[in-house]
């Protein structure tokens, strides 16, 4: 069963922001201080132009495979398969370390985090075998569990805020709204992450202005999220990771309520373990469409993906620090090659069919 209008909806308004949630915030506060929301704000308006594009490449009902073996052939296509599944891998990487981050820091935090880590590949390696037609059901299930989380975590975590570190505006200057947008280009590719699954969904009439919606809406909750970072830790954020486990530690109840906020804390790294596979299960996905005709390619696609994975994080483990400032600073303008660049050269060529009509 496709995903339908709705799911879509689900996925750009509450599952994507929950991936920008646990370095994000400490290297927004690092590289812009406390105009932190400008960078973001401009990368939300961009990634919704970018979406709103995506979605109107969908209306062809094909997948992106298929647009480009169309035009020009099967060897033509094969290669942008196997380039769109690299990008998507590497892109995948960032968040994988992200994840194991949170596994360490708040479920197993006195054991050796490999060896409490190594079970998410197994899990990983299920998951992107299946067909992405798949990603409807589980987005039904994530939606709920995102809202609820966000909404947990600031309702306990606000009242500790103090939104006057945000003043005043402008003081990093343009240097620092520059380097946040050139810092968060490895976030925001959510236009990649949906030009990957056009062709596996339905069109239907209006999908583009309401996904484009959904996605701005899910952005303001993002952008609420990080004045409230802010707000409570002001200079120190910069050391707040994940973030989204630490902004509402603070909570004055919990002396004597517990540490309630685990709750919310615990339904958002559920929803954002689907969200670190859905690269992986993209890239499986697309090689298998290019190369398919095996029963059994989509589950070796998986292990091999999936197994190239754990080995990066396991080999760049010695110097954690490093390997995320080169993929946020250095190598920065490959996502916005394919989040921004691919989508509107694809609209470009092949977003309108003659007669047709945009709804």
């Amino acid at each position: 069963m496709k995903p339908s209008s709705r799911q879509i909806c689900f996925f750009l308004a509450a599952v994507a922001p929950v991936g920008k949630l646990v370095l994000m915030p400490a290297q927004l506060a690092a590289d812009a201080g406390n105009d932190l929301l400008f960078p973001v704000l401009a990368q939300l308006v961009l990634q919704a132009a970018l979406i709103f594009c995506v979605l109107l490449l969908a209306r062809r009902d094909y997948t992106v495979f298929a647009l480009v073996r169309r035009a020009a052939g099967d060897v033509a296509a094969r290669i942008f398969a196997v380039l769109l599944a690299a990008f998507l891998l590497f892109f995948a990487f960032l968040p994988v370390v992200e994840q194991k981050i949170t596994v360490r820091s708040i479920f197993y935090d006195t054991i050796p985090a490999h060896l409490v880590f190594a079970p998410f590949f197994l899990f990983s390696a299920y998951l992107s075998a299946r067909a992405l037609g798949s990603l409807g059901r589980v987005w039904d299930i994530l939606a709920p569990l995102s809202a609820v989380g966000m909404a947990g975590v600031l309702l306990l975590s606000v009242g500790n805020a103090d939104f006057g570190a945000l003043a005043p505006f402008g003081a990093a200057g343009t240097g620092g709204f520059v380097d946040g947008i050139r810092r968060t280009c490895c976030w925001f590719c959510d236009s990649a992450l949906l030009l990957a699954v056009i062709g596996h969904f339905p069109y239907r009439k209006g999908l583009a202005w309401k996904g484009t919606l959904c996605y701005l809406g899910g952005g303001l909750v993002l952008l609420f999220f990080l004045a409230v970072f802010y707000g409570v830790f002001g200079e120190i954020a910069v050391l707040q990771t994940p973030a989204f486990a630490r902004v509402s530690a603070f909570f004055s109840a919990a002396t004597v309520l517990g540490r309630i906020d685990y709750l919310f804390i615990f339904a958002l790294a559920f929803v954002m373990t689907f969200y670190v596979v859905l690269p992986v299960q993209e890239a499986v996905g697309t090689l298998a469409e290019a190369f398919g005709g095996a029963s059994l390619l989509p589950p070796l696609l998986s292990v091999g993906c999936n197994a190239l994975l754990f080995a990066a994080v396991s080999l760049l483990n010695l110097s954690p620090s490093q390997t995320i400032s080169t993929i946020t600073g250095t190598l920065f303008w490959i996502f916005p090659l394919f989040s921004a660049v691919l989508p509107l050269v694809l609209l470009a060529l092949f977003g309108r069919r003659q007669r047709e009509k945009i709804s």
